[in-house]
């Protein structure tokens, strides 16, 4: 193979970029998937010690004249094979120019040197036989040699020279770029560069280093071998995009006409893309909101404004409904590769979900057979769902979860939950890594359901630990490592001396405004030792416990280097055990971070609402776009009623269950036709349910149907089956708020006719809810609202739109709480739900059910 230089071979549309990290970890790949503890390292090393060996470079460098040294040194080279031109980009994390004076002997060549007078001494060779050139004495020129820094806490004694092939192949292929673009340079250093490996130990701060020299004719040989297994998926990746631009200039709108706001919606999305902005979108049930976000970001992904979409969901059925809308735009003649990631628990092929290749068949040698695997699905699939990419992963016998994590890289709409981007423990590391990907992306986030994200992002920013776990580890690491278990015996007398503390107050938790800076060094030391240990003794017993304990401390290390103001640190005391939490707050700093990555970002949900409430805790600002639809329904097709002379506070319940029953029994009773009841808890649900059974017994016209905690997805379209289109007898399901039938499922038509919502959705009093209260009546004079009022009113507007799925639909909402009559509470029901009827006898509730359900 040879580079060619005619670029009239090359048009413009033929370029392929790739990252030097991606390239060499994409194409010298091979063995067995060898746990998770190890890959799970592989994405830290090289990130954190950087900063410190490059200062110290820069400082140790300085002082010598004939060296140069720079850092973070772009290099970007274009190697033309065949009928592509592929762009490999990056950064060297060092350079360094040493400046050779003639007579110079450099230390290889000196050796060399050596052997080659030693030879003649020994008479075992002829003078002639030796090749002169390669003892050459160095005359004026250069040194080039090409740093490549890694962080570890392996013992450095482990790591050997070729502890690590993608270390090296990164600085080979460094090396051999900057002598190809830097034709003097090369010609000064004779066609030779180095390259110098540097392991940094994090606890120890001790560095190892491996130096090692290449001709450039060495280095390009080795390059230009890696281009050509790279080629294939870089011809098919470009061939596609072709086909795929071509279809998305010709691809329709799949439906004959917009609904009511759609058209609105998806032109501010679109504008959004164009302008690299944010923009919030309150878009209520009817509108098409899916279809409306993605159309507008294919017509962006074909005009060059975007490389991928990523369409974020909170629940599986929202993916369900992304899936079926590519499908639908595919039925317009759209050629787009879609992918479903799912859950490793959910995708996992075997029982125990151990990755390594004694335990699991598709572990062992995964990477010596998933590049084929890649080339063969993506020739013949376009929509990777779920059940696409477990086919062919039998079929190769790979890891589907790995394997989907690959294929995400070629595919141009990634569907998936939101930790895939936002949660720093489980992101794709290989989109939205920070230190990996340096350069802002051309990407879209869709953020379906975007209330949801407000409570997410406050649990994947934040990090827990809980004693019981450390003991138990303490307990099975003794007698195995001395090490460790010494490091668990200090991090659980620590935790001894935090429930002594917590013992003395009256609440059972503290709440400090700093981070426990003396417990990082702790864990720090187990870490040290744990990762030796884990190495060692994969598949003994205790092994898992370890390892899960070991991702606890180190996802509890790298939330710590988040802290900010937008944090507390707190401590309870239930269940007799102690649990030590880094709370994130305010999470819309940690948002906004991620956003930066992206070229623009849409947020959108029917409940958006209160607005401001959204873009504080989201990360938005004042240069955000923000658009407010209104419902594309009849408002005579949704009666809304407030039954406000009925507490549900906590201290009036008991005397609220015999009379919320009755209004069930009313509801059921005055038309036949499938009910949702929503509670603010099991137990107040359970206490209405004893009520109505005991009052009105087991009536032949009415079906009861009740929530189960922790139903399985089996269970949950089994609850939904009940729910019949005409059916003969009423059905009372009785559910709970905020649950998993409050959002994402769609009974339309008979199937739901109407629900009643007990509460205003308040969550329950609690450590964290309580700190939220405070740090927003400090920063925003808004505590009880941010932390109570919006949240559970969010719920209660979430549950009441199952109740109008389309346009035929016809249904009523009955509110039932005094608080429904307060300002506070009655401003943030929708303004679609105006007028509002307001009843207080169950005769006045019959009569409205009778007229606003009729036909």
């Amino acid at each position: 193979m040879e580079e060619r230089e005619e670029s009239r071979y090359f048009p413009e549309n033929n370029i392929i970029k790739v990252s030097v990290r991606d390239l060499v970890e994409f194409v010298l790949r091979r063995g067995s998937i060898d746990s998770g503890f190890i890959s799970s390292k592989r994405a830290q090393e090289g990130t954190k010690a950087h900063k410190k060996v490059q200062k110290a470079n820069e400082e140790y460098y300085a002082s010598i004249d004939n060296i140069e040294y720079k850092k973070e040194v772009t290099l970007s080279h274009e190697a033309k094979y065949e009928d592509l031109s592929i762009v490999v980009q990056g950064r060297a994390d060092g350079l360094i120019i040493e400046e050779i004076a003639e007579g110079t002997v450099l230390e290889e060549e000196k050796e060399l040197k050596d052997l080659f007078q030693y030879c003649l001494e020994q008479e075992e060779f002829k003078e002639e036989e030796i090749k002169t050139e390669d003892v050459e004495v160095e005359k004026e020129g250069i040194k080039v040699t090409i740093e490549e820094i890694k962080s570890t806490t392996r013992d450095l004694s482990l790591i050997l020279e070729d502890y690590n092939e993608l270390h090296l192949a990164q600085a080979k292929c460094y090396a051999y770029m900057f002598l190809k673009e830097n034709p003097r340079k090369m010609e000064l250093s004779k066609e030779r560069a180095y390259v110098k490996l540097v392991y940094y130990h994090i606890d120890s701060e001790e560095i190892k280093t491996f130096t090692k020299g290449f001709s450039f004719k060495e280095l390009e040989e080795y390059f230009l071998d890696i281009i050509k297994k790279y080629h294939s998926f870089a011809a098919m990746g470009l061939k596609w995009k072709e086909v795929r631009d071509d279809s998305i200039k010709n691809v329709s709108f799949p439906f004959s006409s917009y609904r009511k706001g759609q058209r609105e919606l998806a032109v501010a999305v679109y504008k959004t893309i164009e302008h690299e902005k944010k923009i919030f979108a309150k878009a209520p049930t009817g509108i098409g909101k899916t279809i409306s976000t993605i159309f507008p970001a294919v017509k962006a992904l074909g005009e060059g404004h975007l490389s991928k979409i990523f369409y974020l969901t909170a629940k599986t059925t929202t993916r369900t409904v992304a899936e079926e809308a590519f499908k639908r735009l595919r039925k317009e003649g759209l050629k787009l590769k879609s992918i479903t990631l799912t859950a490793k628990d959910k995708i996992c092929f075997t029982e125990d979900k151990i990755c390594s290749e004694e335990s699991c068949p598709y572990a062992e040698g995964h990477f010596d057979r998933v590049n084929e695997a890649i080339k063969d699905i993506l020739t013949n699939e376009e929509d990777l769902n779920r059940e696409t990419i477990e086919k062919y992963a039998k079929k190769h016998k790979v890891c589907p979860f790995e394997f989907s994590l690959d294929l995400s890289l070629f595919c141009d709409a990634i569907i998936c939950d939101y930790n895939y981007v936002f949660d720093p423990s489980a992101s794709l590391k290989r989109f939205f890594d920070k230190e990996l990907r340096r350069e802002v992306s051309d990407f879209v986030l869709l953020i379906d359901e975007a209330h949801n994200m407000v409570d997410r992002a406050r649990e994947m920013f934040s990090a827990k630990l809980l004693k019981s776990n450390i003991l138990q580890c303490k307990k099975i690491i003794k007698g195995k490592s001395n090490g460790i278990y010494k490091a668990l015996d200090k991090i659980n007398s620590y935790f001894i001396a935090l429930r002594h503390e917590i013992e003395e107050t009256k609440d059972k938790f503290l709440v400090e405004k700093n981070p426990p800076e003396d417990l990082y060094p702790l864990i720090r030391v187990f870490m040290r030792d744990a990762e030796e240990y884990l190495m060692k003794n994969k598949n003994t017993q205790g092994f898992n416990e370890i390892l899960d304990l070991y991702f606890q401390f180190n996802s509890f290390l790298n939330i710590g280097e988040n802290y900010g103001e937008d944090y507390v640190t707190y401590i309870d005391y239930e269940n007799n055990d102690v649990g030590l939490k880094l709370f994130c707050v305010d999470p819309s700093r940690s948002i906004k971070e991620v956003m930066k990555a992206v070229r623009s970002t849409v947020f959108f949900s029917a409940t958006l609402s209160p607005m401001d409430y959204f873009k504080d805790l989201l990360g938005g600002d004042s240069e955000d776009y923000v658009i407010r639809l209104k419902s594309p329904f009849p408002k005579e097709n949704l009666e809304v009623a407030l039954v406000n002379n009925i507490s549900t506070k906590y201290r009036s319940r008991e005397q609220s269950y015999e009379r919320i029953a009755e209004y069930i029994y009313t509801l059921a009773d005055s038309k036949i036709g499938n009910y949702m009841i929503f509670f603010p808890s099991y137990q107040y649900m359970n206490k209405v349910l004893e009520s109505y059974i005991s009052l009105y017994g087991d009536k032949e016209n009415v079906e009861i149907i009740v929530q189960e905690t922790s139903m399985t997805e089996e269970n949950r379209e089994m609850f939904l089956d009940n729910f019949k289109e005409n059916p003969e007898k009423s059905l009372i399901a009785y559910v709970v708020l905020g649950g998993v039938f409050s959002e994402g499922i769609d009974l339309t038509g008979d199937r739901l006719s109407g629900a009643l919502i007990v509460g205003v959705g308040l969550p329950k009093v609690c450590a964290e809810r309580e700190i939220i209260r405070e740090y927003y009546e400090v920063n925003k004079k808004k505590g009880f609202e941010y932390s109570y009022i919006y949240p559970g009113m969010n719920k209660v507007t979430q549950a009441a739109g199952r109740v109008i799925r389309t346009e035929e639909d016809k249904g009523i909402v009955i509110l039932v709480d005094e608080r429904y009559s307060y300002e506070t509470y009655e401003r943030l029901l929708p303004e679609e739900w105006l007028p509002y009827r307001k009843i207080s006898k169950g005769k006045q509730l019959e009569r409205l059910i009778k007229n606003s359900l009729s036909m």
